[in-house]
């Protein structure tokens, strides 16, 4: 899974209240939501690469 760098974000809203506690928990609420994605789709990788791993036991037919 390719790893994603943000260099520069920019985020405008207008809010009741103390802005930057609803960005904070809105920035808070979505991230986790993308990190458990992230993680999910890492997880379904490495198990597939045990699986193939499981048929390539070598044994000694052709080249590995």
């Amino acid at each position: 899974m390719p790893k994603v760098t943000i260099h520069h974000l920019e985020v405008r809203f207008r809010t009741e209240g103390d802005d930057a506690a609803v960005f904070t928990r809105l920035f808070n609420q979505h991230i986790r939501a993308w990190a458990r994605l992230y993680e999910d789709a890492c997880a379904r990788d490495r198990h597939t690469g045990a699986e193939r791993r499981l048929g390539d036991t070598g044994g000694g037919e052709g080249p590995r």
